[in-house]
């Protein structure tokens, strides 16, 4: 082989090298952006989450305290149909920003999350339509009818308890802080 031949092949080993040599660079960069822009979908999404399930345990505490503060001034001493009408409208202002979370969670998703957001906003529902339909009676009768829903409104929210915790179970798995 003369040593313009050996040039040549030089030449043309030196050529693929550095192609190849770019090629993996650049196939090293696409992967570390994918790898990126996947991890920065995660914490977006994450976060999106986040602040969807808290905002929606909020708005869920919110209602709770809403329904017993009702159950509560329909069982006190001395109460008058303004205290109920009173509370009463501090239920619906709760049960909006409740069912809004609720909506929340349902796109924030997984599934898993959902649906136990769903399960629980059915439990919430049960125990403000309890107060609702108690006020309601005591506001149009001017009588507080505890011995009528106290009990019913007591059971109720016991049997939240159990889609609360699983709620919250839930979104722990989601964002992955149930270790």
């Amino acid at each position: 082989m003369d040593g313009s031949l050996a040039a040549v092949v030089g030449a043309a080993i030196g050529a693929i090298g550095g192609l190849t040599g770019g090629w993996l660079a650049m196939v090293g960069q696409s992967r570390q952006r994918r790898e990126q822009q996947r991890a920065d979908n995660q914490r977006w999404r994450n976060e999106i989450r986040r602040e969807a399930y808290a905002s929606y345990l909020a708005a869920t505490r919110e209602l709770n305290a809403a329904c017993w503060k009702v159950a509560d001034q329909l069982s006190a001493q001395g109460s008058t149909s303004a205290d109920w009408q009173a509370a009463l409208a501090e239920t619906h202002d709760a049960w909006a920003r409740f069912s809004t979370g609720s909506s929340a969670v349902s796109v924030a998703g997984p599934r898993s999350a959902a649906d136990d957001a769903a399960e629980l906003h059915r439990a919430m529902r049960r125990c403000e339509m309890i107060v609702v339909d108690w006020a309601r009676a005591g506001i149009r009768d001017g009588a507080a009818h505890v011995d009528d829903h106290r009990a019913r409104f007591a059971s109720a929210a016991d049997a939240k308890q159990a889609p609360l915790a699983a709620f919250q179970r839930s979104a722990r798995e989601a964002l992955g802080t149930e270790h």
